[in-house]
């Protein structure tokens, strides 16, 4: 299970792009409710089977799969073409890839196990953070402060430093 952003590549040019820092900053800075496109990805090495983020589903969302943990309520990731779905069944979880399929491809592990894959990704949420937060540090200085508090607020974590190193942090 891993963090992924989801992007627009233009051109061939493959980092995180921003058209216009600025604009982005403003945003980033100001807005209430921050939209961080992507979600969490599920990949089953045994079979190559990949549950990927669906349309409405974004990182800054990553703490429902806790709640889906928890309760076990359907937990939904889009809509046709593809709806990934995830679903409890006693302690099995199954990821079914496109739930308007009745084919459709599926992952399946004890639910033991997702509260394992997602205290990982929390770890790499983190690990991101802390790299963004001294990316801002050298490149904006003036700003690196509130950037990295609002980046910590749109993947509902601590800001980096604000909690003991090695700790990992309940929903």
């Amino acid at each position: 299970m891993q963090p992924v952003p989801e992007i627009y590549v233009p051109d061939g040019f493959d980092l995180w792009p921003a058209a216009a820092l600025d604009s982005f900053l403003h945003g980033l800075l100001t807005f209430d409710r921050l939209f961080a496109a992507g979600g969490l990805r599920v990949t089953d090495t045994s079979t190559g089977v990949a549950f990927l983020p669906g349309c409405c589903d974004g990182l800054e969302d990553w703490r429902e799969w806790h709640r889906f943990a928890d309760d076990g309520r359907l937990l939904g990731f889009g809509h046709e073409p593809v709806s990934p779905v995830a679903e409890r069944f006693g302690d099995t979880v199954r990821l079914s890839v496109d739930s308007e399929q009745s084919a459709s491809p599926v992952i399946e592990l004890p639910s033991a196990e997702l509260r394992n894959l997602l205290k990982g990704v929390e770890r790499d949420l983190g690990d991101f953070l802390t790299l963004a937060a001294d990316w801002a540090s050298w490149q904006l200085p003036g700003r690196s402060a509130s950037v990295t508090a609002a980046l910590a607020r749109a993947l509902d974590l601590p800001t980096p430093g604000s909690i003991a190193a090695g700790s990992v942090l309940q929903p």
